[in-house]
């Protein structure tokens, strides 16, 4: 093994989103969010997958990525836009028969000049980031008339934090904008999902629990991430690893340096905190995270391993964000492109 391994199951994948299909009821339809190429794992071959399981509401961030979705599962599953109708769309929304969340009256103008296709609405219930507040609302539903949207969403800031009093306001903010119209609703996303009932309406659309992150805890491990180890060196007392001189030895050690680095997504500021695994023994990242090398102290460890695992059973991608300072997101959507990829359970 050359480069690092990043091994995809993606019957984990399909596996999260039964668990999460199931939590969120029987009459309620579970769609799933592919965004940023998949969280990183390749946006094609996760829909592809989630289709067959039986997905027919796809979510993407912008109208590139969804056309690259819709290569993937083919007529019939919609595919959300979370931009909207950016300038510059109209064709490729046409041609990919992508439905965009508009989120304001400029988009809405554009939109509905460019006549005949289908759309949704995103309204802001409290996050200050996209959507379409009260008022401009109500004046875009005087505009539409019969026309009414495939879907109005929102989404909850602090959904990950189930006690936090902005769910509650949010819900009810939603609530105050939507209920009696009739159209079909959804607002939760992962950490919604486990909120409860009365967060799910028509359609939930959960994100990173369906590749192993949190909030949902009980999610199978979707990532294996594994390194060859280059060289195992010995060193002595008072001898230094790395840029910075940041780690000394203290007694006899051995060192093992890993075909991996920031280049590749394991962010730089993991550091001393990280560990990886040999066999399920931790063992911990000495000196500071290069471009393309980690190193790593063995000196435990009864043989010299000829691979190391970062991500796997023994680590989740929380687990190793925990140490970056950051969330599990971050890590899955920066995994770079020299890993050697492997796909299992797939369609």
């Amino acid at each position: 093994m050359g480069a690092a391994r990043l091994t995809v199951d993606l019957e984990a994948v399909a596996a999260n989103w039964r668990a999460l299909d199931g939590a969120s009821g029987s009459v309620v339809e579970t769609g799933a969010v592919v965004k940023a190429d998949g969280y990183g794992l390749d946006a094609g071959r996760v829909a592809k997958r989630l289709a067959r399981e039986g997905v027919r509401s796809f979510f993407v961030a912008v109208a590139s990525e969804g056309a690259k979705v819709r290569r993937a599962v083919g007529e019939g599953p919609e595919i959300f836009v979370f931009s909207g109708h950016m300038a510059g769309d109209t064709k490729v929304l046409r041609e990919a028969g992508l439905v965009p969340l508009l989120n304001s009256a400029e988009q809405a103008a554009r939109h509905l000049d460019a006549g005949g296709m289908p759309f949704g609405v995103q309204l802001d219930s409290g996050m200050n980031r996209l959507g379409f507040e009260p008022a401009d609302w109500a004046v875009l539903r005087d505009r539409l008339g019969t026309a009414g949207p495939r879907l109005v969403m929102s989404h909850l800031a602090c959904a990950d934090e189930p006690d936090h009093p902005m769910n509650a306001a949010q819900l009810a903010a939603f609530r105050g904008m939507t209920d009696g119209l009739g159209f079909r609703r959804s607002l939760a996303a992962t950490g919604g999902v486990l909120l409860g009932p009365e967060y799910h309406f028509d359609l939930t659309r959960p994100g990173v629990g369906l590749y192993g992150g949190l909030p949902f805890e009980a999610a199978r491990p979707v990532v294996r991430l594994e390194a060859p180890v280059i060289q195992v060196r010995s060193l002595g007392p008072g001898e230094t690893v790395g840029y910075g001189n940041t780690w000394e030895a203290e007694a006899e050690a051995r060192i093992a340096t890993i075909a991996v680095g920031y280049a590749d997504g394991l962010i730089r500021a993991m550091g001393l905190a990280a560990r990886v695994f040999a066999a399920g023994v931790a063992c911990k990242v000495v000196g500071r995270v290069s471009m393309d090398l980690i190193t790593v102290d063995v000196t435990h460890l009864e043989r010299e391993p000829e691979v190391l695992e970062i991500l796997g059973p023994h680590q989740k991608v929380d687990d190793l964000a925990e140490a970056a300072g950051t969330i599990g997101y971050e890590i899955l959507t920066s995994l770079g492109a020299r890993y050697e990829r492997v796909y299992e359970g797939g369609a």
